[in-house]
């Protein structure tokens, strides 16, 4: 689901960073008071936890991957503008830091899976939970939901941007400029997989983390209660300790995330384009549509814009694959703790 650089055209690009600036602008504001307290380590660690599992890849039909975002576990904890925040900052790292979506991208995939994914969990979450007791049943089966139409809502969008570029930006010829892909195929090629499996896998990941809080600490849970007070918001880094134990636990499995063979849709080089083997895997995870010869022109164009320093989560200096993809898990759950930790610190000063 993470947009690439060269898939979606400047306009576009342009239009989608306009369209999240003022939920993040709005957002900020909402959360800048907590950000010099002890909210530093909750939206910590629950960014980082975002990160970590969208490094698990999970198997889809037609022979592509996809990830849980963790978004409504977020929301369901931080709330929504907090939320926002947090999963925003784990999809700028992924693209500056280690190529996973493109940097003219990040407005288009924090739209996608940051804001609209915060506010569906959110809504969705809040309606079926209502005013339901925190240690509650309801809320696990809130969570559930929440988490399943989150990333569908999510992977919607993005196929969406995904198939208006062939109708909106293509040569004389008629041939794409960008993602090659109209709706018809976009849609379905996007949605199945995350209908089936990612959905699925993100429903059980918000249930269950939901369904732990309410045993191991339902004060987390209360944060965004109903009638919450003050002091049921403030969460040093004591009190979240257990959830960076299990964070670290998660941190030394990500190697599994590399057992899932192909690609993302919507993810491929522009050499895959070229290449007989990976044009018949992009045909047949797109129904069977055949790929354009070559890249889209604006694709090739756009695809070398920026060079990560661990592109693919794969430092260039490492030949294991399996300790290179924990080494990249370990510098961008360090990073995401970075990004907070400064935030707070220039809020204090201000």
């Amino acid at each position: 689901m993470h947009i690439p650089d060269g898939y979606l055209s400047p306009s576009t690009c342009a239009g989608l960073y306009a369209a999240s600036a003022p939920f993040w602008y709005v957002s900020l504001r909402r959360v800048k008071r907590a950000l010099h307290t002890r909210l530093v380590p909750l939206i910590s660690v629950f960014a980082a936890f975002s990160f970590i599992v969208m490094m698990f890849n999970l198997p889809l039909p037609g022979g592509t991957t996809g990830h849980a975002v963790g978004v409504a576990v977020a929301a369901i904890v931080l709330g929504p503008a907090a939320s926002i925040l947090a999963i925003s900052t784990a999809l700028v790292i992924q693209a500056i830091f280690f190529g996973d979506g493109g940097i003219t991208a990040i407005g288009a995939n924090c739209f996608n899976m940051a804001i609209v994914g915060s506010l569906i969990a959110w809504a969705v979450y809040r309606v079926i939970s209502g005013r339901a007791p925190v240690e509650s049943p309801r809320r696990v089966i809130a969570a559930a939901f929440a988490g399943y139409l989150s990333i569908n809502v999510a992977a919607l969008a993005a196929a969406v941007e995904f198939g208006i570029q062939p109708l909106l930006f293509h040569d004389a010829s008629g041939a794409p400029l960008y993602a090659p892909y109209p709706l018809h195929i976009a849609i379905p090629a996007m949605m199945i997989g995350h209908l089936t499996v990612a959905g699925l896998a993100e429903l059980v990941i918000s249930a269950g983390v939901v369904a732990y809080l309410q045993r191991a600490d339902p004060g987390l849970l209360r944060n965004t209660a109903p009638g919450a007070t003050a002091e049921a918001r403030t969460n040093g880094w004591t009190s979240t300790k257990p959830l960076w134990i299990a964070l670290a636990a998660l941190m030394v499995l990500t190697p599994l995330g590399i057992l899932a063979a192909g690609s993302a849709w919507g993810e491929w080089s522009p050499q895959d384009f070229t290449n007989p083997s990976a044009r018949t895997e992009i045909a047949t995870a797109s129904g069977n549509n055949a790929a354009p010869t070559v890249a889209p022109a604006g694709m090739r164009r756009l695809a070398s814009f920026w060079t990560a320093p661990m592109p693919r989560y794969a430092p260039p200096f490492l030949k294991s694959a399996s300790f290179g993809y924990l080494l990249s898990a370990i510098a961008g759950t360090g990073l995401t703790i970075l990004v907070f930790l400064f935030a707070g610190w220039i809020l204090n000063r201000q």
